[in-house]
């Protein structure tokens, strides 16, 4: 379901609307104490929750065990949510703790702060353009179908991707391709996927030491069951929008929500008010979403909702015979 807005203000970008229009919706604001506290209770429950996972993967009997998986791989999930957070130096008062924060964050899913931070704010910057790239690639303008579907939340190219940049990284030949970058960033990124070996190493170590029941459920399980999960997280983000227009009322999408999908997604439903002002803190951008309401295109009442109307459109697209529609052309 979208919201319903008159043809004048569907036809015009944001830039263009009347001040008063998105007077609240643009409008930049600090990083308080309060919003760091918020963010410190959430890393304080993730650990609980990854706690609590590990306790019932190590226990004996099919059920907890996988039980205890599936909690791993949705806590380490969430954590990518969080170390976006980061990436944006919207969790902190000071910006010194959001990079080993954030590094710690991607750890369990092999994600670069830096890397990621990077690539992330040219998205933030080039969105509805040819030069839009987001750090995990599935192409939101290409046709929606099942193989396409299938393909992004079984992506497991992308750890042997990782292992390519640390291999690169180690042996002195990582080089960013996506454009420019610092000296200094590029150095960053060279030592995250340096650091990574480390986890690697430790688990290889741990499986010769003749634990390697542990490692498999308390990473690699999660590791692989985590895939799927994220890519249904960030699916609703820009797929069947208007990705031709830089217009982020009509380019991005805004699921109202749940308390529980507002809190595992960290806001990340929100997407329309955070690429309004995306150094806002993500626990602030609530305050935003009856402007959305009124004003977005792309405005959905529930994730059901929204992944219903992808499974129609991967249905429709599929049929014999019916030619496949570019994502953003879809209604």
């Amino acid at each position: 379901m979208t919201t319903a807005e008159t043809p004048e203000r569907a036809g015009r970008p944001a830039a263009e609307r009347p001040p008063t229009e998105t007077k609240i919706l643009f409008a930049r604001a600090r990083v308080t104490r309060r919003d760091q506290t918020v963010f410190l209770g959430k890393l304080l429950l993730a650990a609980a929750l990854t706690a609590l996972g590990c306790s019932l993967a190590l226990r004996e009997g099919l059920w907890a065990s996988a039980a205890g998986v599936v909690l791993l791989a949705a806590v380490y999930t969430h954590m990518v949510e969080l170390q976006h957070q980061c990436l944006h130096h919207s969790a902190f008062t000071s910006p010194r703790p959001h990079r080993p924060v954030g590094v710690a964050l991607g750890l369990p899913l092999l994600v670069s702060y830096t890397h990621y931070r990077v690539r992330h704010l040219q998205h933030h910057k080039h969105l509805g353009t040819p030069q839009d790239s987001e750090f995990f690639g599935f192409d939101t303008r290409a046709p929606l179908t099942w193989g396409m579907l299938l393909r992004g939340a079984f992506d497991y190219g992308r750890l042997l991707t990782v292992a390519r940049e640390v291999a690169r990284s180690w042996r002195g030949t990582w080089a960013y391709d996506a454009g420019e970058i610092s000296e200094r960033r590029r150095r960053e990124v060279v030592a995250e996927y340096r650091w990574m070996v480390l986890p690697v190493l430790a688990a290889a170590g741990l499986a010769v030491a003749g634990y390697g029941g542990q490692v498999l459920e308390l990473w690699l399980l999660p590791l692989l069951v985590a895939a799927p999960m994220h890519f249904f997280l960030e699916l609703p983000e820009h797929i069947l929008c208007d990705t031709e227009t830089t217009d982020v009322l009509r380019n991005t999408r805004t699921i109202k929500g749940s308390w529980f999908s507002t809190w595992y997604t960290n806001g990340n439903n929100l997407h329309v008010e955070h690429h309004a002002a995306m150094t806002v803190a993500i626990n602030r951008l609530r305050e935003r979403h009856e402007e959305v309401s009124r004003l977005a295109v792309h405005v959905e009442r529930s994730y059901p909702v929204f992944y219903w109307s992808v499974l129609r459109e991967a249905a429709r697209n599929s049929r014999p015979g019916r030619r496949a529609r570019p994502a953003g052309d879809a209604a």
